[in-house]
């Protein structure tokens, strides 16, 4: 458990960006440094956590941590990712009011934003990779993209909708339908 509590702690310390920059440091960690699952199965894991409602980032630990341990694992995986946001979070919060019209504080910020930025669209496409979207099916996510921006249909609505085709398109390649 304290492997566990240690290694998602760090993933939540040392990344920047929200839950898709921890991709590569939690495949990093998760899939090579300890073996506890497979890549495959890790791309799998992704899919469920965007999938669901809440965090991301805690999502993800909480799989991977059910999976290592039960519901123990889960609860330590949970803990260890949202800790170090919400010290470092209040940390800010007690301390920004002195250092909220400093124009290098507003610089860093502003250079910070292009990293951030460079490390979610990193695991995009190494998981678009993984997923074997090519130039044949790239149209999906685009089409996707463009009926919740354009048309403002819920996000709800397309995931129920390509989990749906996708469970469809997978029956009729078996040929089960």
């Amino acid at each position: 458990m304290w492997e566990l509590f240690t290694n998602f702690f760090r993933i939540g310390l040392f990344t920047i960006g929200g839950g898709y920059a921890m991709i590569p440091l939690i495949e990093s960690t998760v899939v090579d440094e300890k073996r506890w699952i497979e890549r495959e199965e890790l791309l799998d894991l992704i899919a469920v956590a965007q999938s669901c409602p809440g965090i991301f980032a805690i999502n993800i630990g909480i799989f991977i941590g059910y999976k290592l341990r039960g519901v123990k694992g889960a609860l330590v995986t949970t803990l260890a990712t949202a800790l170090p946001s919400f010290i470092i979070i209040l940390t800010i919060a007690l301390c920004f009011n002195q250092f909220r019209d400093n124009p290098y504080v507003e610089k860093i910020f502003r250079g910070i934003r292009p990293a951030v930025v460079a490390l979610i669209a990193a695991p995009v496409f190494k998981m678009g990779k993984m997923a074997q979207i090519s130039w044949t099916n790239v149209w999906i996510p685009i089409v996707a993209t463009l009926l919740i921006w354009l048309l403002g249909v819920s996000p709800i609505y397309v995931i129920l909708l390509a989990g749906i085709s996708g469970y469809i398109y997978g029956q009729v390649r078996e040929g089960k339908l």
